[in-house]
């Protein structure tokens, strides 16, 4: 899925995450909290996420709050990812500088000999998921000559959908 967000300073950013799990309270995915995403989505949690299917001529938009995960939900996740993604997810610092390539590869090196394969490796204090609870969905199909088909369903106060049709 496409996540765009807004940075601190006001610009906005957009970049692919993996989708992790849908819930009842929200789209699910994992990143380090210092990250990029990670720091916009903790200074404002407004967000939008594209789900592009080009070859279908179909999108779902969806406009929400983020709030990041519970350390439970976010320790099962870290667990649950192949030794190799947790070694590469604690040796990085994502979204900062690094002098070269080689200083990651060295820090890669220390951690997998600290954890070799078999053993847990912990997780990162500030890596974890957030969930993007939804206030707006709209379904986007593409026609010919532009005359394309917009559903939108917005929440209400009652937790139920308001559902319009939008001009192309």
């Amino acid at each position: 899925m496409v996540l765009a967000t807004i940075d601190p300073d006001g610009a906005p950013s957009a970049r692919t995450v993996l989708l992790r799990g849908i819930h009842p309270d929200g789209f699910e995915f994992f990143t380090d909290y210092g990250s990029r995403k990670g720091r916009a989505l903790l200074a404002n949690p407004g967000a939008s996420i594209v789900f592009p299917w080009y070859s279908l001529h179909r999108q779902v938009l969806i406009y929400g709050t983020a709030t990041p995960t519970n350390a439970e939900v976010s320790d099962a996740y870290f667990a649950s990812r192949p030794h190799g993604s947790q070694i590469a997810a604690t040796a990085s610092n994502q979204s900062q500088p690094i002098a070269d390539r080689g200083t990651l590869e060295r820090r890669v090196r220390e951690l997998e000999a600290r954890y070799p394969e078999g053993t847990d490796v912990p997780r990162p204090a500030d890596w974890g998921g957030f969930r993007v609870m939804p206030h707006r969905i709209e379904f986007w199909q593409g026609r010919t000559s532009r005359l394309h088909d917009r559903i939108r369903y917005t929440a209400t106060a009652d937790g139920t959908w308001a559902i319009d049709r939008l001009q192309p």
